[in-house]
């Protein structure tokens, strides 16, 4: 909850509009359908052993661009997105800022 928080200010000192946090796979799932979004942050590891590789695929189905921010790096990335955007923490803002940039370019 607290590195979502931190994630949110994040974005939002560098100009953009958040949708969520999404705190539960859910409500996740729900945005990733139906908000009209340019792109998202998806942390890998929801806790609890749930990944968000559900809301990754819905994404993908819309054609949204997404990065995977997670502290586990490269190497554990959900099978079938090998070549998804991977933003390790922790991150900055200019970390972030470079990422998302990349994502919305």
């Amino acid at each position: 909850m607290m590195v979502a928080m931190l994630v949110e200010d994040m974005v939002h000192d560098l100009g953009h509009e958040v949708v969520g946090p999404a705190m539960t796979l859910e409500v996740a799932l729900q945005l990733a359908r139906e908000e009209r979004v340019d792109c998202a942050i998806l942390d890998m590891n929801l806790g609890q052993g749930v990944l968000s590789e559900p809301v990754a695929r819905a994404l993908e189905a819309r054609g949204v661009p997404f990065l995977f921010a997670t502290g586990y790096g490269s190497k554990s990335v959900i099978e079938g997105f090998a070549t998804a955007p991977v933003l390790k923490k922790p991150f900055v803002t200019g970390d972030l800022s470079r990422a998302l940039h990349r994502l919305i370019a």
